[in-house]
């Protein structure tokens, strides 16, 4: 099975943008010496915490620092953005990386709605999600006769597009468009199973792809001493309901208990949407994730997990590489 890393790029407490894409780097390095088969940044727009807004730059500047992994977007907000200017930054990423590039399309603002307007420029209530796919399909295709409109690069560089989503809209539409889909249960798991279902069962085999290739995200929060992986979540759980809760901030250190720095119904709501995450020491992570995927059976794992130290992080995914490997066995 297949294991990829998904990065926020997370700016943490006492950091700016430039140490965290600095971060990202060391992780990618470290990502790409693992074994892990994808590395996959975010579109985030006015978030505080997050550095990777300018995703497709993003994603070349790790393709630059890194030799074997793929890199893409996990995703790209199509509807912030022309497909053509999609088309053409992905197809310049694939000129100069190669078939190193993947282009995951995902249909939510990624940002709050007043940011929305401000990167729209005019909002529409019409849902054109699936036509701008299909029009970037076009894009990154061969050319047909009397085609007038070319994305230069990008024409023929078929960079493989995923759809991404956390609702049965995303599963019904990669599997009629014959598209692989990836899930985003790391934050948003409750319809994992249906949509799954859904996916597998309506696919249709198309020249992207012959069968269903399904991608599940899950949190991993790993350390050698169990009591530090626990300590490493509260990070993410922090961000999460300062999130929810209207305040978006940088990412927060560590605490010891979380229960002394949130309000019970705020941890148990944040609990409740970061489940499909696997916490402690190697065994103990290994045991969920083997639950997880026994469960789910996904065809391939996307590793996520916002953890304050970039040495944390990096040590936590070099546990959840030695478990994916370990599932091989």
């Amino acid at each position: 099975m297949r294991y990829s890393l998904l990065d926020l790029a997370p700016i943490p407490e006492g950091a700016d943008a430039a140490q965290a894409m600095r971060n990202s780097v060391a992780l990618a390095r470290a990502a790409d010496a693992l074994g892990f088969h994808r590395y996959w940044l975010a579109e985030h727009h006015n978030m505080p915490g997050i550095a990777s807004s300018a995703t497709a730059v993003m994603i070349g500047h790790i393709a630059a620092a890194t030799t074997r992994i793929r890199v893409g977007a996990g995703g790209i907000m199509l509807p912030n953005h022309a497909p053509l200017v999609i088309a053409e930054q992905f197809g310049t990423l694939a000129a100069i990386h190669g078939d190193r590039i993947d282009l995951g399309l995902g249909r939510a603002p990624g940002t709050d709605m007043a940011t929305a307007r401000a990167l729209r420029r005019n909002m529409s209530a019409q849902d054109t999600f699936p036509q701008d796919v299909l029009e970037l399909l076009a894009y990154l295709g061969d050319p047909e006769a009397g085609q007038t409109l070319h994305a230069i690069p990008g024409e023929g560089s078929k960079v493989p597009v995923w759809i991404l989503g956390s609702s049965l809209y995303g599963a019904q539409l990669a599997a009629h468009l014959g598209l692989p889909y990836a899930f985003a249960s790391h934050f948003a798991p409750d319809a994992l199973g249906e949509a799954a279902e859904v996916y597998r069962r309506g696919f249709k085999p198309s020249e992207f792809l012959e069968a269903p290739h399904f991608m599940m995200a899950m949190n991993i929060f790993a350390a050698d001493d169990p009591a530090e992986a626990v300590r490493l979540k509260t990070s993410m759980q922090q961000a999460f309901i300062r999130l929810r809760s209207g305040t978006p901030s940088k990412l927060p250190r560590p605490v010891d208990r979380i229960e002394d720095v949130a309000d019970p119904r705020w941890i148990k709501a944040v609990d409740q949407a970061l489940r499909v995450s696997a916490t402690g020491d190697a065994a103990m992570v290994r045991e969920q994730v083997y639950a997880l995927i026994a469960q789910y059976r996904p065809d391939e794992v996307m590793i996520s997990g916002q953890i304050h130290d970039p040495q944390a992080r990096i040590r936590s995914f070099e546990i959840a590489a030695e478990v994916m490997q370990g599932l091989a066995g």
